[in-house]
């Protein structure tokens, strides 16, 4: 490895996965994209979950529960999921110039560049690292950012 290089935190082979809620609730509750994001949560690596995208997930849980659109046993399998699957959650901010930069380049709202930005941020210490999100704009975003 080059000097000055960030180190690897999964082995060769396993992923680094940043996750948006879009692609935590996938995979929390049956949707078009659910098959997909059970996949990408079974492989072995590093899932981060951002603090954000922890409030969104569970946003969500709480509006369902309140207009009592799920039954209460999927909304306490879903809090269980969260507390105990692959995530490990980070407590990161974006770089202020950096949400300043992309918000010029990509049509994103607001939370969405924030994820961006927080990936862009954790990609210069983590190189390996891909963002999941089933939110087109967002993937769109990350994948001209070469984090898809």
């Amino acid at each position: 490895m080059a000097a000055g290089r960030p180190k690897r935190v999964a082995p060769i082979g396993e992923v680094v996965l940043y996750w948006d809620s879009s692609a935590v609730l996938s995979a929390l509750f049956q949707d078009q994209h659910s098959e997909e994001a059970v996949r990408w949560s079974r492989l072995t690596g590093v899932h981060l979950l951002s603090t954000l995208a922890w409030a969104e997930v569970y946003a969500v849980i709480a509006r369902a529960d309140r207009e009592h659109a799920l039954a209460e046993i999927l909304l306490k399998a879903a809090r269980e999921t969260v507390q105990r699957g692959p995530w490990r959650r980070v407590n990161v901010s974006p770089e202020w110039r950096l949400m300043r930069d992309l918000s010029s380049r990509w049509p994103l709202r607001g939370a969405d560049l924030w994820h961006l930005a927080v990936a862009k941020t954790l990609q210069a210490e983590l190189p390996e690292l891909t963002l999941l999100s089933f939110d087109a704009r967002l993937r769109a975003a990350a994948q001209g950012e070469g984090l898809v």
